[in-house]
């Protein structure tokens, strides 16, 4: 799908759900799902898979949010999947992230670590984060086990690499 679509759902999206009052918990409801459709071929292969109907592909996406999701994100992703741009969602909610954190002066920050921040640690990595970037961020955390010790942190086009692997490969560059 061309980009000028994908903002174009973006963008409706995130109006829906600034009429409801709940762009922050769609666009992390959102985020989170995304995540999930990259990361797992058989969700993505029941939420795109056009031999299915389009019937069968809803019934997918009430079942994995339903009860777990606001409505709002609960019919958007329906609506979606429904329009056959199942295999678009995730570039969709990454425009409805950034444009949800640029409506609040934000710049979203993906932060990808092996194990769960604490809300401190969050804290203190936002801080830093606003610190390095001069910008307020939106963190937006990923649990990614092949990350080994530390972690990797995305802002715009600024990657922040703090993993041992990288601090492993710079002593040995050096060495």
């Amino acid at each position: 799908m061309s980009d000028a679509r994908i903002d174009g759902y973006a963008r409706a999206m995130y109006e829906i759900a600034q009429a409801e009052g709940v762009v922050n918990e769609v666009e992390k409801e959102l985020y989170t799902l995304a995540r999930a459709i990259e990361s797992n071929e058989q969700l993505r292969n029941a939420l795109t898979d056009e031999s299915l109907p389009v019937e069968r592909r809803q019934t997918v996406v009430e079942q994995l949010l339903g009860g777990k999701a606001s409505t709002v994100t609960t019919q958007l992703v329906s609506f979606i999947v429904g329009s056959g741009r199942g295999r678009e969602l995730p570039a969709i909610a990454d425009k409805l992230s950034k444009r949800a954190s640029s409506e609040s002066h934000r710049e979203v920050a993906e932060v990808r670590s092996s194990v769960a921040l604490t809300p401190e640690q969050q804290q203190r990595l936002s801080d830093a984060l606003t610190k390095a970037t001069g910008k307020q961020v939106n963190l937006k955390i990923i649990i990614d086990p092949l990350v080994l010790g530390g972690l990797v942190a995305t802002v715009g086009d600024t990657v922040i690499d703090g993993t041992v692997r990288t601090r492993l490969d710079q002593l040995k560059s050096r060495l």
